[in-house]
């Protein structure tokens, strides 16, 4: 008789606890994004002659720099909308999946759609922004945007997503200033 007291009383803690993170999980985001900006002393022209070529991001991305046995592919036509750049790593901090350009405004933007498959599924847009400073700066926007459907978005509690990217977007755009500014 003690036992089954015993084990109602763990059943109800733990259905008690995981009605608490549903309801928890309903008022929380399900979307984050992250952008950052960096100031490059090259023209606009040069910068985005540079950015708009997919396959340019295996120099200065921070994730396609974390696994150097990475296996990569292309197919399309680099700087061109339908170009994928796909890759395939055992490291679960970068996994399986391609980025397509989606859209190029010249000159101005790209827009990027990002497809994961290991070690989880998702579809997220991402883009870069040029802006002219000066004729000999540019101001460089990197961005990306993502989803936790309910209830997984309850991980928000534990995980800050946007610095998490953020960071990663800003040691991509030091790289990358790095690259430009030593090509002068």
């Amino acid at each position: 008789m003690k036992w089954s007291k015993i084990l109602i009383v763990i059943v109800g803690s733990i259905a008690a606890l995981l009605v608490l993170i549903l309801i928890i999980a309903l008022f929380l985001p399900q979307e984050y994004s992250a952008e950052k900006e960096i100031i490059i002393n090259r023209s606009k022209i040069e910068v985005f002659n540079y950015v708009k070529y997919l396959k340019n991001q295996d120099y200065f991305s921070f994730w396609a720099n974390m696994d150097t046995k990475m296996i990569k592919s292309y197919s399309g036509i680099d700087a061109q909308p339908g170009f994928v750049s796909r890759w395939e790593s055992n490291n679960e901090k970068v996994g399986v999946g391609e980025q397509e350009i989606i859209k190029i405004t010249e000159g101005e933007r790209i827009d990027y759609e990002l497809r994961f498959f290991e070690p989880f599924e998702a579809k997220e847009p991402a883009y870069m922004i040029t802006e002219t400073v000066t004729d000999n700066q540019t101001k460089v926007k990197w961005g990306f945007m993502g989803k936790f459907a309910y209830p997984t978005n309850f991980m928000f509690i534990f995980m800050d997503m946007e610095q998490m990217i953020g960071n990663d977007l800003e040691k991509g755009l030091k790289t990358l200033k790095g690259i430009l500014e030593s090509e002068k």
